[in-house]
């Protein structure tokens, strides 16, 4: 776990080099592959390394790693998954590896207000559930990090944000639902903490991911280029794309039917890169 609560990359000495990956949606081995890919692209270190059942472990190198979102849900590997991430925050050093709250690990907080049926997310049991919350109130899962030119966050927002206001909050929305988890009042806590901070949680005006919907929900589409700078997942991108101020970086899925579909970005203090890997699993990295 976590001892430290970090929120912007000031916190750390040096200059790390910020590793974007978002939207694995229980994909392993898509994971896997976008991950290797930094140490492959002979311009960066690698974020990782694999052993000899080809597990991956942090490697050591001056990155923070932010997973931005929709870990899990959809693939075969939900449980894999999450277990790669848990055993990154264990081995790096505090702060190094961000998990950020997505739609769908929103679900696991708020089950009533998706009600997905046969989802990872909104199956877990109570036990389940809470182990998750206490990940939150612990500092494992956070919900964004203000990098050098850029503030992370799951779905974004048209309004400035700040790190560590919406990090405090999510703590404490997953304090009062762990309480409330198999008691009567568990639907009313999820329904008043959806209201509540629902520049977190909201699903927009219209529907889901409508305009106006919160740091979870919001659609690229709905994200205006004259927007705070920001780098965002949720929406499915066939490669890294920018509006005015906004990155998108949702490309984890696509490579399934689609060359150069798998990869992630690389913001330093002077750049953003895009690390992408093709699907004859050539690599190559382009300037965003």
């Amino acid at each position: 776990m976590q001892s430290a609560r970090i929120d912007s990359v000031d916190a750390f000495a040096g200059t790390p080099s910020i590793v974007h990956i978002s939207d694995v949606h229980g994909y392993l081995d898509e994971a896997r592959s976008a991950l290797l890919a930094v140490g492959e692209s002979n311009r960066f270190d690698p974020v990782v390394t694999a052993d000899a059942d080809e597990r991956l472990h942090w490697a050591g190198n001056d990155h923070v790693l932010v997973v931005n979102g929709d870990l899990v849900d959809r693939g075969p590997e939900n449980e894999a998954c999450l277990d790669l991430v848990w055993r990154l925050v264990e081995e790096a050093p505090p702060g190094r590896v961000r998990y950020h709250l997505g739609n769908h690990e929103q679900a696991i907080l708020l089950p009533g207000q998706v009600r997905w049926p046969d989802a990872f997310s909104t199956g877990l049991d109570r036990a389940e559930r809470r182990a998750f919350l206490e990940r939150i109130a612990d500092g494992d899962v956070t919900a964004a990090f203000e990098g050098y030119g850029y503030t992370y966050s799951h779905a974004g927002s048209n309004e400035a944000l700040s790190a560590a206001t919406v990090n405090d909050e999510l703590r404490a929305a997953a304090s009062e639902l762990r309480s409330a988890i198999g008691t009567d009042d568990d639907a009313a806590v999820q329904d008043r903490l959806e209201d509540e901070y629902d520049h977190l949680f909201g699903l927009g005006e219209t529907s889901a991911r409508g305009p106006g919907a919160g740091l979870t929900w919001l659609d690229f589409r709905h994200l205006d280029p004259t927007a705070p700078p920001q780098i965002v997942g949720h929406s499915m991108q066939t490669e890294p794309v920018r509006k005015g101020n906004v990155v998108c970086g949702n490309v984890i899925r696509r490579n399934e039917s689609r060359p150069w579909g798998e990869g992630v970005l690389v913001e330093t203090p002077e750049e953003l890169f895009g690390v992408l890997r093709g699907l004859d699993r050539e690599v190559r990295v382009i300037r965003i």
